[in-house]
Formats: structure tokens, C-alpha cells, sequence
């Protein structure tokens, strides 16, 4: 089904061919390696040199839990405009009741920002960002910067990059988004789908062969073959959508007659043209997936590849299930969490269903659901079925050809455009239950549930056919295979008014009289301070998990409303992990308040220390421990919580992500990384001349760690830093820096 080739390929011919068997020269391949898809689009939007890339984006855009923070970071640091299209959408906080007025203070701050500086503003419930973007953004060789995650549009001729906020703050200041020339790992697609599979059962099996080896960790995938004619836009879409979830850095597809469709249906002809990749082409890997043996996929908690067939899952449940449940019990923390109970009969039940958002929202996934569920019904036993289309576009559609009133009939709610689902704001289950959404992810607690107080629900990932046939099933877990339906759908058809009439269109207008609009949660950020000559850190956590997701570093959901609130949301950092982690950070920062206010550090840190006492220019601050952090979300607020407690630094095995590691830095937090974690809550680190190291682009420190009154040495690794932002680490955060130069 799927394959990897862990060694240079070339695509040749229609084929893949493994290096080792091309015997091309040096010079062969090096003009080969210009021939992707990829080279191509990153040159056009490169400023730097051929290995360390400046790019300069297109647009950007960003969702409702993101752009008051970065729009503020970006005025503090002297916007007077958006120099690029900015995109601000609305479907993240718009059915988050949690917090009164902030989600829709934050909203009108939003609007307002877009006609002060510029930009273009969707409101809520008319379409999630990326399906907006997709409709209204995408380009043929264009590339996109967003603050989500799940940026990725390349089934569209499209390159585009999920990052942290400070990122496109760069960008809205001119600056660059830079980055060593990644690797470009071509995806080869040939044979065609059987009715039943859908786009998330390939994105699936593609997702299970390679996030637990890293193999496109921080790399482009680059989809090729003769399989791609085989698949309709929208399965592409839902299969681009979820290349995320391999930690790749972003993807790129060749278009066809297919791909020029789309964009005609949209009004948007003249941003076609096809992209074909000139051969032969040098590819760093490749990964082989052959679509005809692809069968309907589950990925089961807690993380998108924990996956197995359907067929497979349903041979061995009650084993399967064991490991799972193992699993959330020390999640859990007690033996009350339970799945091998959804096992009777040899049958496996479940809860809840969801086809939402991005992954699971557009037409062609929605339109086969309800052809599944023609004639049928969900039943009026425990098991619900909630669909989102990913836009009101998609809505509309889906209306005028009589699936919505096929989905009502069978007991299905239909709701509005929100990505909810997908981040716990929405369609919460039931303690113990266990729910399968054709969304994007399915981390520990990612469905809202809160282990701290006894609660945990279990999520698995499915495509949005099976969801309808186990919906159909009464609940009873069904394979999409399995179940006898229509396929042909209506052809879609997109409807520009309802954005026409609605979207503010302020893009590259901006009004410098205008007011930006504050609500009284809206606030600055807190000041930040230069890095000193010499660092001092108190660890006060230590994370023991495998991987550390953004979710566990700050959590989704609740906390979502307060984004706009620095100090307020940082009161939710590490509290589905680290319970103590705020007490324990905010005291390293009062200490070091008094030491900068009496010259001396309190007298039981001095106990502590046996002695030790750190050099005049020394600054005090917290530092958090962990294997693996940052798998998943791009969220900056996974490290800029832990920056306004006072945090310093990190310090892992390895960054999980490059996006996780570019917010560390961009807010101020040096990026250690170490080859053991022999390190406990409670333990202090000094650096002597770290300032020096960085200026210097020295890549190795050696830090003194003091613990129970015993010293040693461990060496910390900062890894390559660029010359820009080693200045943003001296300087104390993106803000300082951007500040200093203005």
C-alpha cells in the first residue's frame, strides 16, 4: 500500500528510480535536482542564497485565536500596514461560549485591524481558514504563510507553511522567513480508489508509514505519478490537508485539467497554470502509494498514526483496544478510563461521529456521507452524527443538491462552518466515549476532555465514508467497503455572492484613521528583557512523555477565549501535565524581580545553591524539560506562556517540530537540546558568557548544574542559528529586536 525509499531517487519517465540504479553524473544530477516542483517555486520567493532561503510570501493568513497576538506583536513593533494580503477568518472562537464578550470583542478587533491596516476579514461561521484560502487565496506556484498548523494548499499548485505567529509577524515588517533548503521527497501516486476510500484513509497510511521514523520530518512532499488524474480535487485536498500530521515542512502537487477546473469554478481562471515536474527530477526519497490497495483506515488514540485498517481493527479489537486503554490510564491517572467495553458481540460501538472542518468539511466528502446515509438513520440510541461544511459556499451546495435534507432526514445535525471539533471547542464527548471524526487530529485531551478532573474521551480518525456507514450501522464500527451506495454526486457548484456580500475585501487598502477597537480583555504584551552575559535557569518541570504535543504545552478548547490575554492565558500552561508548572515559574520570577530590585537573590535560592553565586550580569529564569516537544499545532502560545512566566529556555533530546522551535526562539527562549535528560524539577543550570556564545554563533555551551548541594558539567547543544536570530535571542524576543532596529 504504502512504501518508503530512504535513499536519492529520480523521477524518470513516469517512474521512480532509485539513485543507485540511474548512474547519472554529478553534473546530471544537480541539474535534475533544479527539475522539482519544488526548486522552482522556493527560487521565485527566495532572497537568500541557493542553501540558506529568505523567502518572502504571497499572503498570509490567520485564523481568530492567532491574529489579535500577532497584529499587536506586529504594531509594537512599528506596523503602519499590511504590506502583503492578510486573511483574518473567524472559525476557531465563534462557538466557544467560554469568557462572555472576549470571543467577539476579539472579533471586532479583528475587523478593525483590517481596515486600519489593510487586510481582508471573514466573518464567523462562513468558512474555515483553509477552505477560504483554497476558494479565494490559492495560486498556481504561489506560496502562503499561516499561523494554523494545517496550512497546506499544494493540491492547488500552491506551496504553503503552517508556522508560529512571530512568523508572519516577520513577514507583515518585510522581513523573511528563513530556513535551510529543506529536502524534497517525492510522493508517487499511481492506481485508482475503490468506492468507500476516501482521501483520510490514504492520509492515513501515508501518516503511519513515516511520522515514527521522522522520514519527512522538516521536508517538502512533492506528489507525482500517474495516480494523481485518478483523484478529484477534493480528495487530493483531504489528502494534502493531513501531510501535516507527518511533520513534513509543507507539499506541492502537479496540477492537470482537474486542478484548472477548480479554479474556473471558483472565478478564478487566471490564477492556473499547470505545474509539471520537468524529468528527470532528483528527489531526496520517495514514498510509494499504491491507491488500488488502499482499504478504509482507523487511527486510533492517541495520535494520527496509531493506525490499522479497518479489516485489521475489527479482526483484533478488544486486543487493540487494550493497548489504548492502557494508554489513557496513565493519561488518566486511575483504572476508570475504559475501550474494550465498545467491544460486544465481536462488534466495536461507538459514540459519536464527526465530518468537520478542513479534513472532513468539503462537498464531495459531505455529499457521499449522505448518499450512504440515504434512506437510513443514525437512530435515536447514544450514537450522534454532527457535520460541518467547511465553508457556507460548500453549504449552500451541498442544499441545493438535496444532501442536507438527506442528512436531516436520517438524524445527522448539520451545523456551520467551525473547526471546533478539532480542537475541543465543540462536539465534546462523553467521558469514556469514544468518538470517530474525519478531522485532523486526535491527541490526548484534543477532544476536550479534561484528565485532571476525571474526564477523558478517546478519539479515533476515520474518512468521512466509514463515519457514514458506521452511522448507518446503528453505530457499529463499518468499513465504507463493506456498504452498497451511489457514488456519482451532483457537480458542485460555488456561489461568490455569499462572500461578495459579506467578507470585508480591505486588502492592500489600509486606513491609518481608523481605530483599532480593544476589548477589555485585549492586552500588550508584557516587556521582555535582553539576554544577560551569563545565564542562570531553574528547571521547574520535567516532562518524562515520548513527545510533548503544543496541546499538553498549552491547552486547546477553554482556553481559546483567552488568547487575546497574555498573563491570563499563561495561567494554562503545562495544566493538563504539570498542574504546578505556573506556581512553580512565577516563583523563579519573583525571584528574580527582587534580586534585580536588591542587587541579591533570596536567601533559601542562595541555600539551595551551597554557596554558588552567579556572576554580575547574570539574568534568572525558568527553564522546562522535556524528550520531545512540539509535535503538532503551530500555535506560538506554547512558548510565549512560558516566556511571560519567566522562561528562558528549553531544553529536549530534539524539537519535535520546526515550528515549535522557531517560537522558542522568536520569543527569546534559547533552544537546548542534550543527548541525556539527567535533569529533575528543582535543579538550577548556569551558563557562563552566553551572550558571547550566541553573538558568536558558537552551537555548544557547557552548563554547571547544581543539584542537592552537588555540582556538574552537561553540554547543551543551541544547534545552527541564523544570523537574525541569534540578534532576536541577545535581544530578548522578536518584539526587542524589531523594536531596536526601528
Amino acid at each position: 500500500m504504502v512504501k518508503l525509499i530512504k535513499q536519492g531517487v529520480y523521477y524518470m519517465d513516469g517512474r521512480i528510480v532509485k539513485e543507485s540504479q540511474a548512474f547519472f553524473t554529478q553534473d546530471k544530477k544537480e541539474e535534475a535536482v533544479r527539475n522539482t516542483l519544488s526548486y522552482a517555486i522556493l527560487k521565485a520567493h527566495n532572497a537568500g542564497d541557493e542553501e540558506n532561503l529568505k523567502i518572502r510570501f504571497d499572503a498570509i493568513a490567520s485564523h481568530d485565536i492567532t491574529y489579535v497576538g500577532i497584529i499587536q506583536t506586529a504594531k509594537a513593533s512599528g506596523l503602519t500596514s499590511f504590506p502583503i494580503p492578510y486573511t483574518l477568518t473567524n472559525c476557531h472562537n465563534s462557538l466557544c461560549a467560554v469568557g462572555g464578550t472576549i470571543n467577539e470583542d476579539d472579533h471586532v478587533f479583528g475587523l478593525s485591524a483590517a481596515k486600519k491596516y489593510g487586510g481582508d476579514y471573514v466573518p464567523a461561521h462562513l468558512a474555515v481558514i483553509h477552505q477560504y484560502m483554497r476558494e479565494c487565496a490559492a495560486k498556481c506556484g504561489a506560496m502562503i504563510l499561516g499561523s494554523d498548523s494545517h496550512t497546506r494548499y499544494g493540491a492547488l499548485g500552491t506551496m504553503a507553511v503552517g508556522e508560529g505567529g512571530p512568523e508572519l509577524v516577520k513577514q507583515l515588517l518585510k522581513q523573511t522567513y528563513d530556513v535551510k533548503r529543506p529536502p524534497v521527497i517525492a510522493v508517487y501516486l499511481k492506481g485508482k480508489l475503490r468506492k468507500g476510500v476516501g482521501p483520510q484513509d490514504v492520509a492515513i497510511a501515508l501518516v503511519k508509514a513515516t511520522f515514527a521514523s521522522g522520514f519527512v520530518k522538516n521536508k517538502i512532499l512533492e506528489f507525482v505519478g500517474p495516480g494523481i488524474a485518478n483523484l478529484s480535487i477534493d480528495y487530493r485536498i483531504g489528502i494534502d490537508v493531513m501531510t501535516t500530521e507527518t511533520t513534513c515542512l509543507s507539499s506541492i502537487w502537479e496540477t492537470d485539467e482537474k486542478t484548472h477546473e477548480y479554479y474556473a469554478i471558483h472565478g478564478r481562471e487566471g490564477d492556473y497554470k499547470q505545474l509539471k515536474v520537468t524529468q528527470p527530477a532528483y528527489y531526496d526519497g520517495a514514498v510509494t502509494i499504491d491507491l488500488s490497495r488502499v482499504e478504509p483506515m482507523i487511527a486510533l488514540p492517541f495520535h494520527p498514526s496509531n493506525a490499522y485498517t479497518i479489516r485489521e481493527f475489527l479482526a483484533n479489537p478488544v486486543e487493540i483496544l487494550k493497548k489504548v486503554e492502557e494508554q489513557g490510564r496513565k493519561i488518566k491517572g486511575d483504572d476508570s478510563f475504559t475501550l474494550t467495553d465498545k467491544v460486544k458481540g465481536g462488534k466495536v460501538y461507538v459514540d459519536q461521529g464527526v465530518i468537520a472542518g478542513c479534513a472532513g468539511g468539503g462537498y464531495e466528502n459531505v455529499a457521499e456521507a449522505a448518499e450512504i446515509l440515504r434512506g437510513g438513520s443514525v437512530g435515536t440510541g447514544a450514537f450522534a452524527l454532527s457535520v460541518y461544511p467547511a465553508s457556507q459556499p460548500v453549504y449552500k451546495a451541498l442544499t441545493e443538491g438535496g444532501y442536507v435534507s438527506t442528512l436531516f432526514d436520517a438524524g445527522v445535525i448539520v451545523k456551520t462552518a467551525f473547526c471546533g471539533p478539532c480542537f475541543g471547542a465543540g462536539d465534546v464527548p462523553a467521558n469514556n466515549a469514544l468518538s470517530i471524526r474525519h478531522t485532523t487530529r486526535n491527541f490526548e485531551n484534543r477532544e476536550g476532555s479534561k484528565p485532571a478532573q476525571g474526564q477523558l474521551a478517546a478519539v479515533a480518525l476515520m474518512d468521512a465514508r466509514s463515519i457514514a456507514a458506521t452511522a448507518a450501522n446503528g453505530g457499529v464500527l463499518t468499513s465504507a467497503l463493506d456498504y452498497n451506495y451511489n457514488k456519482r454526486i451532483r457537480k458542485y457548484r460555488f456561489d461568490g455572492k455569499i462572500y461578495e456580500n459579506r467578507v470585508y475585501h480591505g486588502a492592500q487598502k489600509p486606513d491609518p484613521a481608523a481605530q483599532l477597537v480593544y476589548g477589555p480583555n485585549i492586552a500588550d504584551w508584557p516587556e521582555q528583557i535582553a539576554l544577560g552575559k551569563n545565564l542562570f535557569m531553574k528547571v521547574v518541570s520535567v516532562l518524562k512523555d515520548p513527545v510533548t504535543t503544543t496541546d499538553e504545552l498549552i491547552p486547546s478548547g477553554e482556553t481559546s477565549s483567552y488568547r487575546s490575554n497574555p498573563m491570563k492565558l499563561a495561567e494554562f500552561a503545562l495544566s493538563r501535565k504539570d498542574p504546578g508548572y505556573v506556581a512553580r515559574a512565577k516563583a523563579v520570577m519573583a525571584d528574580e524581580k527582587a534580586r534585580r530590585e536588591t542587587g541579591a537573590l533570596p536567601e533559601e535560592v542562595l541555600k539551595d545553591l551551597g554557596g554558588f553565586v552567579p556572576e554580575e550580569g547574570t539574568i534568572y529564569g525558568s527553564v522546562v524539560v522535556s524528550n520531545k516537544p512540539g509535535d503538532g499545532s503551530a500555535r506560538e502560545q506554547a512558548a510565549s506562556c512560558q516566556r511571560v512566566l519567566g522562561g528562558v529556555a528549553n531544553i529536549c533530546i530534539e524539537y519535535a517540530t520546526k515550528r515549535y522551535r522557531s517560537n522558542l526562539i522568536n520569543w527569546g527562549m534559547l533552544p537546548f537540546t542534550t543527548k541525556k535528560i539527567d535533569l529533575k524539577v528543582g535543579d538550577y543550570l548556569y551558563i557562563p558568557n552566553i551572550a558571547d556564545a550566541v553573538a558568536t554563533g558558537e552551537e555548544r555551551v557547557v552548563a554547571k548544574v547544581i543539584s542537592g548541594g552537588k555540582t556538574h558539567d552537561i553540554a547543551l547543544e543551541l544547534g545552527t542559528l541564523t544570523a537574525e536570530e541569534r540578534r532576536i535571542l541577545l535581544a530578548g524576543c522578536l518584539i526587542n529586536y524589531n523594536k531596536g532596529n526601528l
